[in-house]
C-alpha cells in the first residue's frame, strides 16, 4: 500500500487569525489563495459571499491554511502538496480538551524563549510539566486549542 496524503483539519471561529497564529508559530507558509479565488469567481464558478478581503488579498470566507516552506505546492493554487495545516470556520467555540495536539520541538535549551515568543504571538501558557520523562510547557493558541512546547 502506498502512504496517504494527508493534512490536518482543524475547526476554528477565525480560520484566517489561526492561519496568521500558526504560520508564525511554526514559521510556515500562510497560503494565498486569492489568485484561484479570483479565477473563480470571475468564471461565475463561486458566489461572491463565499470569500472575503484579507488583509489586502482575496480569500475564501470560512477556509485558510498554512503549509511547511520546503514541502511542494501547487502554484496555481498555492495549495500545498505535503505538511499542511488547513483551518475551517465552523459556528460554535471551542468546547472542552482537544483529542489531538500539536508538540513543538524548538532547539535544545530554548523553551523558555519559544513560549515567550508564542506568548507574543497570542498563545497563552496553561501549566508547565515536569516529570521523569521529560519536560514541557502546555499552551493555548488564541482560539483556545492545547499544544505543547518541548
Amino acid at each position: 500500500m502506498t502512504a496517504l496524503h494527508w493534512k490536518l483539519v482543524v475547526d476554528a471561529t477565525d480560520p484566517h487569525a489561526q492561519a496568521a497564529f500558526w504560520a508564525a508559530a511554526l514559521a510556515y507558509h500562510e497560503e494565498d489563495h486569492g489568485p484561484l479565488v479570483s479565477r473563480l469567481l470571475d468564471a461565475g464558478a463561486v458566489p461572491a459571499e463565499a470569500t472575503l478581503t484579507v488583509r489586502d488579498r482575496l480569500a475564501w470566507r470560512d477556509l485558510a491554511a498554512v503549509r511547511h516552506p520546503d514541502e511542494p505546492f501547487d502554484p496555481a493554487t498555492d495549495t500545498g502538496l505535503g505538511r499542511r495545516i488547513l483551518f475551517q470556520r465552523v459556528p460554535e467555540p471551542k468546547a472542552g480538551k482537544n483529542r489531538l495536539h500539536l508538540d513543538l520541538h524548538p532547539p535544545a535549551g530554548t523553551r523558555a524563549a519559544e513560549v515567550d515568543r508564542l506568548t507574543g504571538l497570542g498563545a497563552k501558557v496553561v501549566r508547565e510539566v515536569a516529570e521523569a520523562g521529560g519536560a514541557w510547557t502546555v499552551m493555548r493558541d488564541p482560539e483556545g486549542n492545547e499544544f505543547c512546547v518541548h
